[in-house]
């Protein structure tokens, strides 16, 4: 079992930026990959970015030079750098923790608001 806790979540303007992190707890010594999802009012869950256990990092379009994903392996937690924050980036974010063998877990959430 891994349990999942986002925050930095929060009310921010355009052109500002947010941290957001995700710390993992119990069985967190093998993960094959960690990514942040989100979901906006109205809307499907979407990918945002993600990073393999090599290192590798992945991000959709729409974020792509504005977010950065990270992990720090000594602190079991997980990152994202949002820089550049526009309206529509506006969601819930969600972290997502595949293990070693196959099992996927979720945090509940942290919300971002960027007024125009």
């Amino acid at each position: 079992q891994v349990q999942l806790v986002e925050s930095g979540g929060g009310l921010v303007q355009a052109g500002g930026s947010l941290r957001l992190s995700c710390a993992a707890s119990g069985d967190t010594f093998c993960f094959s990959a960690m990514a942040w999802y989100r979901q906006a009012p109205g809307k499907e869950r979407e990918l945002v970015a993600v990073i393999t256990s090599g290192g590798s990092t992945n991000y959709a379009d729409s974020v792509k030079g504005r977010f950065t994903i990270s992990r720090d392996n000594a602190k079991n937690t997980l990152y994202l750098q949002m820089n550049s924050l526009k309206p529509e980036d506006t969601a819930v974010y969600y972290c997502k923790v595949v293990v070693c063998h196959g099992m996927a877990y979720w945090g509940k959430g942290t919300l971002v608001t960027v007024s125009s």
